[in-house]
């Protein structure tokens, strides 16, 4: 970890070097950027890998959001004396769905090579 750490400094560093010369652009002060954060990120996974390891259940532990659905939120479940539910459980073709296919098949049928 510490050695990504560096590097990714280093890189910095050396992007930095490249925006300040002559060809320097925007692009290498981007990157310049951008390296710090990622030595950052490889110290953070790190350190939580390390916690994680040490302590498996403290995820458990220090979960604040809810751990079940909130009754509400999902949409209700078509009933079965529902006439289109009905309809479609009896098997008595939809019109669009039918029209839909059809149309589908016949592109199928027929494709354009000009897409």
């Amino acid at each position: 970890m510490a050695v990504a750490a560096v590097v990714c400094l280093g890189m910095a560093w050396w992007q930095w070097d490249r925006f300040e010369s002559a060809t320097g652009t925007g692009q290498n002060l981007g990157y310049a950027l951008q390296w710090p954060a990622f030595a950052v990120a490889f110290v953070y996974a790190y350190r939580r890998f390390v916690v994680m390891e040490a302590d498996p259940d403290i995820e458990r532990r220090t979960r604040t959001e809810p751990t079940e659905i909130p009754a509400g939120i999902l949409p209700e479940r078509p009933r079965a004396d529902d006439p289109s539910v009905a309809a479609i459980a009896d098997g008595a073709p939809d019109d669009d769905l039918v029209a839909y296919n059809r149309y589908l098949a016949e592109l199928d049928e027929n494709p354009k090579t000009d897409r």
